[in-house]
This record gives structure tokens, sequence and C-alpha cells, in this order.
């Protein structure tokens, strides 16, 4: 008898999956602001929102129309740089008029968001860190007239790698060639774009005064610093509105799921469809000056920062060249490349690429302008 219950009882089981799950709202996703800056452009990014059991990051939305308009008629054409990234010179803005952006999807729908006024940025005072162990970065910035008092940030952050063994061998149509400095394949850089929300407001303070605001902590030993890395801050000010709006994006965006977070709330965009007003487009259009400054950190520069080495880990193999021209390369594994040339020049050690090319991390093996 007890194994006929404990039989119908696993039977019972079944996997319960909520229909949410599959539900394919597709809504528009707008982001980016509108900058009034003769060095900086604007970029819009479109995309649409995706099902929770979608394995694609982003879906974007491509071939839309793209400009910003002006309350006095003056219109300023988008053009799209990559898939989803819209794209317009730095221009200096009217700051007595209000500006809007026009969309036309490559469907045909069309989309307006409402006029808003060109907000004055303050300069960023300071980028510092900390380093108690970890290394957490802040930003500190303030506005004398006591005006802007809602903030928020994006940051770019790049940091410097190598890959764990080093050549000067490379492979094109199965012949070897020597690397050089313009085309290395030991230092890398990675670079990634912040992906939470950074907001602050002063208004409840007497003075408009941001102070040691974090952006990022970076762990201990963690190896974005293991040779040097930057961080370049972008503050623009935004609308009571607009801050209301990132407050409660962030509350539903990144609250860890506990029965303690806040529930959801419903969003207020200010972009709106102009075929159907009932549609939800998620989005919240500002424009305003921009204030950008960066700061480097050195390895050298912290206390028992020991980031992690990865010994031991590169595969080697001995082959012989071909006595006929030594440059030619016929290892069948596709995985594995030349590492170096060993005793007289007719033995070559190859290793998997992995190993000796910094790019299967991730990163360019081309130095930005500004490292």
């Amino acid at each position: 008898f007890g194994l006929v219950v404990t039989s119908l009882f696993v039977q019972c089981k079944r996997e319960y999956l909520p229909p949410e799950l599959s539900v394919d709202y597709n809504y528009l996703v707008i982001e980016g602001t509108i900058i009034n800056s003769m060095v900086s452009p604007t970029t819009i990014l479109l995309s649409r929102t995706r099902k929770l059991t979608d394995t694609v990051l982003n879906i974007p939305e491509t071939n839309a129309s793209l400009s910003i308009e002006s309350n006095n008629g003056q219109v300023y054409s988008m053009s799209e740089i990559e898939a989803g990234k819209y794209f317009a010179p730095p221009v200096m803005l009217n700051t007595a008029e209000m500006y809007r952006l026009n969309i036309v999807t490559s469907g045909g729908k069309k989309y307006l968001s409402d006029f808003v006024e060109v907000k004055k940025t303050p300069s960023i005072d300071s980028l510092n860190y900390i380093q108690p162990g970890d290394v957490t970065i802040f930003v500190n910035s303030h506005d004398p007239g006591n005006e802007t008092r809602y903030y928020r940030w994006e940051y770019i952050e790049t940091f410097q790698y190598h890959a764990q063994g080093q050549t000067d061998i490379s492979v094109n149509n199965g012949l070897m060639y020597f690397l050089d400095s313009t085309n290395q394949i030991y230092n890398c850089w990675h670079i990634n774009s912040s992906t939470d929300i950074f907001i602050a407001s002063t208004a409840a303070l007497n003075q408009d005064v941001v102070y040691r605001f974090p952006l990022v902590t970076i762990p201990q030993h963690a190896p974005k610093i293991g040779i040097r890395y930057s961080i370049e801050v972008r503050q623009y000010a935004i609308s009571q509105e607009a801050y209301q709006y990132y407050q409660i994006l962030k509350k539903n965006t990144e609250q860890q799921g506990s029965i303690f977070d806040v529930q959801p709330s419903q969003l207020k965009s200010n972009i709106h469809s102009l075929d159907d007003p009932s549609e939800i487009v998620i989005g919240y259009v500002t424009a305003s000056d921009i204030s950008i400054k960066r700061l480097f950190i050195s390895r050298s520069d912290l206390v028992d920062w020991q980031p992690v080495v990865l010994d031991g880990l590169c595969d080697m193999v001995i082959i012989g060249v071909n006595p006929s021209n030594y440059l030619i390369y016929t290892y069948p594994d596709p995985a594995y490349v030349p590492w170096y040339f060993t005793g007289s020049g007719g033995i070559l050690v190859v290793t998997k690429k992995a190993c000796v090319d910094c790019r299967e991390q991730g990163g360019t093996n081309q130095k930005p302008s500004y490292w």
C-alpha cells in the first residue's frame, strides 16, 4: 500500500509553467537622451521586449526613421549605424525651445514623445575610488545654482588584459606570418557599458550636492584591474518626471524577487503611439547637456591586488615544419594555432588558440585612442 501511495504522489507532480512566460507583448523600447553638445552625438536605441523564455538578449528594432524636432519646426534627422542604434551628429540646441523624438517603424507605426525642455547639466566635480578591499568608484557633483536636483549617470568601462601565452606567429590561408605591434594578439581591451539605472535626487537637501554616489564595485583581486582599468562617466540633468519614471523602472527591473520587494508599478512614459493611444511604450525621452569625466586605475595603485592568473592551461603539441617551406602550416585541428619555433627552427610548438589570442576572451586587440 505504501508503494502505491508513493507512486501516485510522484505521478501527480507536474511542472507548472505560468502563461506569462510565453506571452509576447512586443512592446517598443526607446533608450537614450537628446544631447545638447558640439562634441557629443545623440544616440537612441530601439528594441522590442522579449518573452521570459527567450534566449536572445536583445531584439533590435531596425530600419526605423527617427528625427529630433523642435517646437518651432527645426528637424534633425537620425541614421541607423547598427541594428537598432540610431545616430544624430553633435548639435547645439536652442535652450529657449523644446524638443521631441519622432519615430516611424519599418512597419509604418508612428510614435511621438512629448516636448521636453533642454536641461542644463552641471559638470562632474570628480570621480574617485576607495579600497577597503574591494574597489568602489563614486561620483561627486553639485549645482551652485541649486537648480538641477535630479541626476542620471551612465558609464563605459574599459580594462586591459593579456593572453596567457604570447606568440609572434599567426596563420592566413595555410601560411604562417609574423605579427608586429599593429596586429599583436597578446594585449587586449574589453569595453562594457552600464546596464543598471543610476539616478539621484537632492530635492530634500538644502544644497544641490551629490557626494560619493556609488557607481561600480569591483571585487578584490578581480582581473578587471589586472593591468589597467578606465571608466568614463556621463552625467545628465533630468526632470522630476523623468526621475520618477527611472525610479519606478529601477524598482521593477532590479529588485531581487523576494517577498519583501516593492510590488511592480505601472510606468508612465512620455512616448506615445499615434496609431493606438492605448499601446504601451517603454522609455522616457529627455534632453540635456552632458558632462563627461574619465578615471584610470592601475593595478600598481591598489593595495594587495593579486588578480587570478590561469596557469597550466596551455596545451602544447610539438610538430615538425615543412622542409620545403617552414611557413606552411598544416596542423589538422583548427582549435590549435602556432605558438613558437624551437630548436634549430625545424620544430614548431602549437597550442590552443584561446591560450595565445586575447581576442578569444571577447576583447579587441586595437588599443583605444584614450589609452
